[in-house]
């Protein structure tokens, strides 16, 4: 005899302990799963061209391999294997890729810290071992996250995990920027760029993101040469970078410095002449309508700088420290050194204090203002970036987007929720160029080589030993790539580009990517982009933004904040399948998931709660039904079927159509979404809900309560009832097993029957029986007359264990099916059923009409204390007058209205609604009981 998640499922039905043991069956059931090659996809023969199956191929968004999962790739990862499980058990070759990546700046900071704590830094140890060091890191870590997302029960084929650093990406990434860079696409360019002084390296404009930050506005006087006591006045939020300025800004028509154009002023502190120019990117309706103009600290200043041919020197070192940088090859000296020798050496912001200091002591300070802006931030490190000239790779990002904004335009490619589309295309359409080249030592080196003798620059796919010109000595350029150049190749680099392999022409593009809208630009776009340009299609045909974990203040989870859940630690405690519900369950379309970190009793109890339930149902289902063999409903009589065998039936099938309806369609049907089709399916937890109701609400909450008496006798009905029964628990469990999959399996390998090697994750995903008898409306009634019943017992305060005498006055057409199920609801009803012609006349009861016009009456007499129910439901709507009266003079009242909050104000009109609401359901019974 087994027991739960055992690597040979048991055939009794008898033996299900009280409680669902996750810890051994999780363990036990994804071993099988494993064993038995359920999560691997085979190539179709038919690739993309008809046949057999058709391949639906979703790319794990490759988490980094610098520590363990979060409750962020916990969501994303439970979402992707809904999707990939669900249409493997629809019948297409599903196949999921998994990998890692290996996440060049996080992870590079991670070693540093380590050697750190030796008290060594990168260089005292070389970059060759430094790069040994980190691989041996990363071994140990992303073998670890593997590990994670099977414990999550994600059903990867894991036989084609991928690395983003492996040979085979590596090679990818090669071609990648070998080609772009033989179409013009890929450039060194000396641009101001973002640079962390923290990691040392550059950043791209989404990896320096927006903070917002309290600062100051300093407004400083710059003297006018050769007129001392006439100045210009400029504002600045960083002082730091005035001695950088080579020019002040003015617009060409603004009458008041139009005849200072071409003069000079004189650069506080620094003392050096600089001209006063003309250019229309100064706005002179904001502040003095001048500007500095730091071309070396600042991109806007870059441009103008550019265009005026102005000197570029840079103040600011790599490490954010004040210093004079040496000039770049071709750049224009500009006199003497700016940086005074107090300030050399000291860290940017404390030479903001000093300089501030030193201009009030010169009187040029002007004034000084709270300012509220926005300042770039390290995506990794928090540390406040420096806009900094700099020799960079860059890639021309305009001709790439232009295919990527086509597809979503005309819909070869849906953004769901369609929100975030306007957000997509407003960046293409603003996009600027990609600096792709990063100071670090872990990552892909850039692939060009340098001859130390002739200058020649050689790119190549392959290592350079010499130069190609003179067969003299060589050096590989020191910079790496940027993370995400070898991951916006992921959709194909995956499944072997730049080969043309089979795996490449049967799943490319791939079907669904599901990602957090944080990274729509970092990656989603940029995918598009690259799928466009290296394979000439679009990689994917939807994507879906979930919506982000975060705590009860509503704040991003984060380890920075320590306000994160690990989701192995939800695992251990409650297991997969209630963590995994909980998050598919709160999943309103793009909607933020609220979790409590300091409470996970709280935070996943509706997950917890379903997996116990659904157990318990189970046990009792499995027990009743017993392990002998069930009859297929094939093999079933239809004449044979009660009303509640065809309304279960019926159910089913609404609970399928329903869930087909939430996560479909799978792909646009013509290859372009239609408006309809591009805002249906993927509404995960309208899917989750028609699952929970139809097993809980319908084949619990009735049908199983409705056949108990036909399971218990011998005989053909028994077999019937069994038969349907079954049934309807299976499609059950495969309607809820890619939210559910461990529970279900569970569940589903000891349905009677089952041979050994069957799995619920192999099974077909379940089809419409559309059985169209009217026996299923016609129990729809009994179950409204049940309903009713119950609705009165409790509003008329009646004992639970007391029997009901109950009549009946059926609609014409209801007669037959009361008069057949009347023992049915009298045992649900817990009451005494008799069918009447009319309802009786002079004597007090309770009447509900059911939607056909059934009418139902309960008879005060002899079943409840009229007098004593009188005398409550009178104080009860006395009470509820005089709250009532209160509520409405205060609406009444202008002076409460105008005060206070409109959110106040609706709250109330909202409680005067439902007030008035039960006063009348009140007033009527007083009647209907009381007479009056």
């Amino acid at each position: 005899m087994g027991t739960p998640g055992t690597s040979t499922p048991p055939t009794a039905t008898t033996d299900l302990p009280l409680q669902f043991d996750f810890v051994a069956a999780e363990r036990e059931i994804y071993t099988r799963w494993e064993r038995a090659g359920a999560f691997g996809a085979g190539v179709p023969r038919s690739t993309r061209s008809g046949g057999d199956r058709e391949p639906f191929t979703i790319v794990m968004p490759p988490p980094n391999v610098t520590a363990v999962l979060h409750m962020g790739h916990g969501l994303d990862n439970t979402v992707q294997d809904v999707l990939i499980r669900w249409r493997r058990m629809a019948g297409d070759e599903a196949l999921w890729v998994p990998g890692t990546d290996h996440a060049g700046i996080a992870t590079q900071n991670v070693v540093e810290r380590l050697i750190a704590g030796e008290g060594l830094t990168r260089y005292d140890v070389g970059r060759d071992a430094f790069v040994r060091r980190t691989v041996r890191f990363v071994e140990e870590t992303g073998g670890a996250i593997l590990g994670q997302l099977r414990a999550l029960g994600a059903s990867c084929d894991w036989s084609r995990t991928a690395y983003t650093l492996s040979p085979e990406l590596s090679r990818a990434v090669r071609e990648a920027f070998v080609r772009l860079y033989e179409k013009g696409l890929v450039y060194r360019g000396h641009r101001v760029i973002h640079w962390c002084p923290r990691c040392l390296t550059s950043l791209s404009d989404e990896e320096a993101e927006f903070h917002d930050t309290a600062g100051k506005l300093y407004h400083v006087s710059y003297p006018l040469s050769g007129e001392p006591g006439r100045s210009i006045v400029v504002a600045t939020t960083r002082p730091e970078t005035m001695l950088g300025d080579v020019a002040v800004a003015v617009h060409p028509d603004d009458d008041r410095y139009r005849d200072l154009i071409g003069r000079t002023v004189v650069l506080p502190i620094a003392n050096i002449e600089i001209p006063i120019i003309g250019d229309t990117y100064t706005d002179p309706t904001f502040g003095s309508g001048a500007v500095k103009i730091t071309p070396a600290h600042d991109a806007n200043d870059f441009e103008v700088g550019q265009r005026h041919d102005l000197p570029m020197p840079v103040v600011i070192t790599p490490t954010g420290t004040m210093d004079d940088e040496p000039p770049h090859e071709g750049d224009q000296r500009d006199g003497p050194d700016r940086v005074p020798a107090e300030l050399r050496g000291l860290d940017r912001f404390e030479a903001r204090e000093r300089i501030v200091q030193m201009l009030k002591e010169a009187g040029r300070l002007v004034r000084v203002e709270s300012h509220d802006h926005a300042v770039r931030r390290c995506y990794r490190c928090d540390t406040v970036v420096e806009p900094r000239l700099s020799d960079q790779w860059f890639v021309k990002m305009k001709p790439l987007a232009e295919p990527a904004l086509a597809a979503v335009r005309d819909g070869r490619i849906r953004i769901v929720p369609e929100r975030w589309e306007g957000v997509y295309l407003h960046w293409l359409e603003n996009i600027r160029d990609w600096n792709i080249s990063r100071q670090l030592w872990w990552g892909h080196r850039i692939p060009v080589w340098y001859c130390d003798g002739c200058g020649r620059i050689t790119v190549s796919r392959d290592d350079v030993a010499t130069c190609p010109s003179c067969a003299g000595p060589v050096h590989q350029d020191e910079d790496v790539l940027d993370t995400w150049f070898s991951s916006w190749l992921w959709p194909f680099s995956t499944l072997g580009w730049p080969k043309d392999t089979p795996e490449l022409k049967a799943f490319y593009p791939t079907d669904v990517l599901v990602s957090g809208p944080d990274i729509l630009f970092f990656w989603v776009a940029r995918m598009i982009m690259s799928g466009f340009e290296f394979m000439g299609e679009t990689p994917y045909h939807t994507v879906y933004l979930h919506g982000i974990a975060r705590d009860t203040q509503h704040r991003k989870m984060s380890k920075t904040l320590g306000n994160g859940i690990d989701p192995l630690d939800v695992i251990n405690r409650f297991g997969a399948d209630p963590l995994r519900y909980t998050v598919v369950a709160g999943m309103g379309l793009g909607v933020d998931i609220i979790f409590d970190p300091n409470d996970l009793e709280k935070s996943f109890a509706p997950g917890r709660n379903f997996v116990t339930k659904l157990w318990n149902i189970g046990r009792f289902l499995l027990t009743n039904v017993g392990a002998s063999p069930v009859r297929s409903l094939a093999e079933i009589d239809p004449d044979r079927l009660t009303r509640a065998d065809h309304w279960i039936l019926a159910r089913l099938d609404a609970a399928i159509a329903d869930c087909d309806a939430a996560l479909g369609p799978a792909r646009p049907r013509a290859g372009h979404w239609t408006e309809d089709e591009r805002t249906a399916g993927l509404r995960l937890n309208d899917y989750a809900e028609n699952a929970r109701r139809f097993v809980w609400n319908e084949l619990a909450d009735w049908y199983l309560e409705a056949v108990k008496a036909r399971l218990v006798e011998d005989g053909d009905d028994r077999d019937v009832a069994r038969a349907v029964l079954v049934h309807a628990f299976d499609g059950a469990l495969r309607l809820l097993h890619p939210i559910v999959p461990f529970v279900t399996e569970a569940l589903w390998q000891r349905l009677p029957g089952r041979a050994d090697d069957e799995l619920l994750i192999r099974a077909s995903w379940p089809r419409r029986r559309d059985d169209a008898s009217p026996a299923a409306a016609e129990f729809e009634l009994v179950r409204e007359a049940v309903s009713a019943l119950r609705q009165l017992r409790g509003e008329y305060n009646i004992n639970p264990g007391k029997v009901l005498a109950t009549a009946i006055v059926p609609a014409p057409n209801a007669r037959a099916a009361f008069a057949a199920e009347a023992s049915l609801i009298g045992r649900l009803a817990k009451a005494t059923v008799s069918l009447a012609d009319a309802a009786p006349t002079g004597e007090a009861a309770a009447h509900q009409l059911l939607a056909d016009g059934t009418e139902i009456i309960l008879p005060f007499a002899g079943t409840i204390d009229v007098a004593k129910e009188c005398t409550r439901l009178q104080q009860e709507l006395a009470g509820l007058d005089k709250q009532l009266g209160a509520l409405r003079q205060r609406l009444a009242n202008e002076s409460f209205i105008s005060r206070a909050k409109p959110e106040v104000v609706e709250a109330e009109r909202q409680k005067e609604r439902e007030w008035s609401a039960r006063h009348e359901q009140l007033a009527a019974k007083v009647k209907t009981l009381c007479g009056g």
